[in-house]
């Protein structure tokens, strides 16, 4: 991938927003200081850098794709309550791969995993609310 300023701005704005934000998130914070950034050269990058392995694409929780600049091996849960999605350690589940391929006889070359439920903020409000 050739280098591209545009791209090394949105990579480093994301790098700087830890909370998974979508395409449309980093647009609003990117139109502060890049006022000549289109939302379609947003989207390119976005896809591009994901494409690359450079970030990571996460989709699952609703119709906007939320993306992620840790690319070290993590999954995801998402909450249903609050919307925001967090990473887990891929150490809850060490071999999860090795057991599907020994299942399944499977070369697995990449995977996701998100876990989708309530987050431990939402769920002791939901305790103190009642």
């Amino acid at each position: 991938m050739n280098y591209s300023r545009q791209r090394e701005i949105i990579l480093k704005t994301l790098q700087s927003n830890v909370v998974h934000p979508t395409a449309e998130y980093l647009y609003s914070i990117l139109k502060e200081t890049e006022p000549n950034i289109s939302l379609a050269t947003l989207y390119r990058n976005l896809n591009q850098l994901a494409e690359n392995d450079i970030i990571k694409k996460i989709d699952g929780l609703d119709s906007s794709s939320h993306f992620d600049h840790n690319t070290h091996q993590h999954y995801h849960f998402i909450c249903e309550k609050c919307k925001r999605v967090f990473d887990i350690s891929a150490d809850v589940a060490p071999d999860i791969v090795q057991k599907a391929e020994q299942q399944t006889g499977f070369l697995i070359k990449k995977h996701d995993i998100i876990f989708n439920g309530i987050c431990k903020e939402c769920l002791d409000y939901i305790k103190d609310s009642n």
